[in-house]
């Protein structure tokens, strides 16, 4: 599955396919169904904090270095994926990208297009 989104004011080509979880533990050397589980439960986190949340609720809702890392890998990951000139690392892909690359914009389109790619077309044949 592909689409086309606006990071950073930039229009770029995503895609979730099978390559995905093994280029990223061979980059990275982690699970990526594991972190995309971690990455959504803190997502849904971060989005549930009500306004006049106190400071300790509005730190423990806050993404950790940890799920930083991991949105900027899944993120180059499908975008590597899906056009190959992009560079070969993380680091200089995102420096090439001019303007903000926002999280909270794009991490929700990224968990929505591995979602959509994990569902299945086929329908069970044994009742």
């Amino acid at each position: 599955m592909e689409r086309t989104l606006n990071i950073g004011g930039a229009v770029m080509r995503m895609r979730a396919s099978a390559l995905i979880p093994r280029m990223y533990r061979f980059k990275f050397g982690r699970d990526l169904i594991k972190d995309m589980a971690q990455l959504e439960k803190a997502y849904k986190k971060s989005m549930s904090i009500q306004e006049g949340a106190s400071d300790e609720e509005m730190e423990e809702a806050r993404f950790s270095i940890l799920d930083l890392t991991i949105f900027e890998n899944v993120a180059w990951c499908m975008a590597k994926s899906a056009d190959n000139s992009i560079p070969d690392s993380p680091d200089e892909w995102l420096d090439s990208i001019n303007g903000v690359f926002s999280i909270y914009e794009v991490l929700p389109q990224i968990l929505e297009l591995w979602t959509d790619g994990l569902a299945t077309t086929s329908t069970a044949t044994k009742k």
